[in-house]
């Protein structure tokens, strides 16, 4: 047992390596993957921050944003494993990996440990950049290893996700689709505007979508607000996400690369 553990361990270090080494040689893939999120930071905080409220809050626009636009460079990243595992798909690598003594679900987890450290480290610099801005959070030791622990499962959530999607779909353009979708969902959230302000529907949409109990639960963290229920929210939501999308993806992976 301990044999196979190693085993299918390194396969999985070495396959994440792979998809490392690969975004390492796009340099221009990981320049739009860090520079997007800082540019849509900008853009909010210079350009709008000035027109929107942030409603009972009282909170000043950057400190409302920036947890919002945190998880957009981390959503995006991750998001673009679609891409990557679809790529794979239909560009012939994947007819290697299946003579290969290599179990399932490991090809397509080897591509979310890449997503996640990518993403993280993204996420990293778009803090650093809204620090820059004027950000000052407050949050102590404890909060911010929280912090950490939940942009890491918000990441790899959003890499499981994008995982079955790459797998589900057969073409590299609709994969390309998932980023717009993981993007779009910070917007109707309770993160770049107040949910409180949206018309009904939408309000309603809004405060009920996963995004916007992370949003909160995020702030609530960094700036050491009351979190109320955001936290276990947050907590079922990226939970379910990737118990259901990791056994899902492995089952799609054997089957399209069944002969």
């Amino acid at each position: 047992m301990s044999t196979a553990i190693a085993t299918t361990a390194g396969d999985l270090r070495r396959l994440a390596g792979r998809a490392l080494r690969h975004e390492a040689r796009t340099p221009d893939a990981l320049m739009v993957n860090i520079a997007l999120p800082v540019i849509i930071m900008l853009l909010f905080v210079y350009v709008f921050g000035g027109a929107i409220t942030t409603g009972s809050s009282g909170l000043a626009y950057v400190d409302f944003v920036v947890p919002a636009v945190l998880l957009m460079a981390g959503g995006y990243g991750a998001a673009l494993t679609a891409v990557s595992i679809s790529r794979e798909m239909t560009g012939g690598m994947i007819d290697r990996f299946r003579t290969l003594p290599i179990s399932g679900w490991v090809v397509p987890a080897g591509f979310v440990v890449a997503s996640v450290v990518r993403s993280v480290v993204a996420t990293a610099i778009a803090l650093a950049v809204a620090i820059a801005l004027g950000f000052r959070p407050s949050a102590s030791l404890a909060e911010g290893a929280l912090v950490l622990a939940l942009v890491f499962g918000y990441v790899l959530a959003v890499s499981a996700v994008a995982a079955l999607w790459g797998l589900f779909v057969r073409s590299t353009q609709a994969a390309e689709a998932f980023s717009f979708m993981v993007i779009f969902f910070p917007y109707v959230s309770d993160g770049v505007v107040p949910a409180e302000t949206m018309p009904g529907p939408l309000r309603g949409f809004a405060e009920h979508q996963p995004t916007t109990p992370i949003v909160e639960a995020l702030r609530a963290l960094l700036l050491d607000q009351p979190m109320g229920n955001a936290g276990w929210l947050s907590a079922i939501w990226l939970t379910a996400a990737v118990l259901i999308s990791i056994p899902i993806a492995a089952v799609l992976f054997r089957r399209r690369t069944a002969r």
